[in-house]
């Protein structure tokens, strides 16, 4: 790659997406970002200079479009983040059918139809693809069958791609947030703060609790997801393909077998559960 690389990111309006936006931004690099919402892509542009491309990711001309923005605006393409994602909860037996489609559209057909658009122009720069993937792909919760199994079907994309281009140059790797202070993950906490009763405390006393057992006892932010994307996609990363860093606090690294020699932990009732890491 080239000093100053060209990237898209998709789901760049908010969350881990604005973060790597404007990571990226800040080391002069060119980016392009996509995402549902207009009004956030503006504002990233007016504040960063980024430039906004408004697409659902599930739309195969939206993948074309925005390879073609990118290009356009920039002349060639050196990176590409893949983070556009939606979460929907459900066990198998209960699921809503329509939810797993549509889960399985955005995280993961999307993924592949942009990949597809983008591969021959990555080929040519010996460029890097990043996933944004989550823990739920490597651990599950309860009711959670469409979005973990998205996130796992992700990682296995990604690293189809590191297998299959890695001798011509391109790289493809894979990054597994746990629990990260952002839109989707804050529209969860308010969900379970209400199931939970907990009060005036909200969000933050759901994330509070929601992180209690985890090593480092404390959701991400998402500029620290960001640094390791920008890592991957930089040159400092040259070997590194086909991996799988969980940024999660510690929290794949916990045996839960043992919690019980540390905490008292009280079951509270069961809830459904709503995916939301990462």
């Amino acid at each position: 790659m080239k000093d100053k690389r060209v990237v898209i990111v998709t789901g760049g309006g908010t969350g881990i997406g604005e973060a790597t936006a404007r990571l990226l931004r800040e080391g002069g690099h060119h980016v392009v970002v996509s995402g549902r919402r207009s009004e956030p892509l503006r504002r990233l542009e007016a504040e960063t200079g980024a430039l906004a491309y408004p697409s659902d990711v599930g739309d195969p001309e939206a993948a074309d479009g925005l390879v073609r923005t990118a290009l356009a605006a920039h002349g060639r393409l050196d990176g590409l983040v893949l983070n556009a994602a939606i979460g929907r909860g459900g066990a198998v037996g209960d699921l809503s059918l329509g939810d797993w489609d549509e889960v399985m559209r955005t995280n993961l057909t999307g993924p592949l139809m942009l990949l597809r658009a983008a591969l021959p122009h990555l080929l040519e720069t010996g460029g890097s693809v990043v996933a944004v993937a989550s823990v739920s792909a490597l651990r599950n919760g309860t009711s959670n069958a469409p979005y973990a199994t998205s996130k796992a079907a992700l990682l296995q994309l990604c690293r189809s791609v590191a297998v299959d281009y890695g001798r011509q140059g391109v790289r493809a790797n894979i990054v597994c947030p746990g629990w990260v202070r952002t839109e989707m993950a804050d529209r969860r906490m308010a969900r379970f703060a209400e199931e939970a009763g907990l009060g005036d405390g909200g969000v933050d006393a759901a994330y509070e609790e929601a992180t209690a057992l985890l090593p480092m006892g404390r959701p991400g932010e998402p500029r620290e997801i960001a640094e390791v994307i920008c890592w991957l996609l930089s040159p400092a990363a040259s070997y590194v393909n086909g991996s799988v860093l969980t940024v999660d606090g510690g929290a794949t690294a916990l045996d839960p077998g043992t919690l019980g020699f540390d905490f008292h932990v009280t079951r509270r009732g069961r809830a459904q559960a709503h995916p939301a890491e990462g």
